[in-house]
């Protein structure tokens, strides 16, 4: 089993969106990858509420059988077209890959 764990900052502000709308946006379309994306066993989206200075905005949890299922992740356009969207409204990002 494979965990992927990715973790971004947002902008303030996107194309008419605040923050807050975007943090709303990115979590509801990583999460509507679950059912088009076969790969993914597990996934959820977190808003961070700490107001932290060491914390990021939101944080993605996500689990695969495999890294071979992992990788087939990471190509699908729904995930391509999610990350699209991402890269755009973010300035941050963290990630970690690990087998359990």
């Amino acid at each position: 089993m494979v965990k992927h764990i990715v973790m971004w900052n947002v902008v303030e502000s996107h194309e008419g969106m605040g923050r807050q709308e975007l943090l709303a946006e990115i979590k509801k379309r990583i999460e509507a990858m679950k059912g088009v994306v076969p790969q993914i066993t597990e996934i959820e989206v977190g808003i961070d509420f700490s107001g932290s200075d060491a914390a990021y905005d939101v944080a993605l949890y996500s689990v695969f059988a495999d890294r071979a299922a992992l990788d087939a992740y990471q190509v699908h356009p729904a995930h391509e077209e999610v990350k699209k969207f991402v890269g755009a409204v973010t300035t941050a990002r963290a990630m970690a890959d690990y087998e359990v």
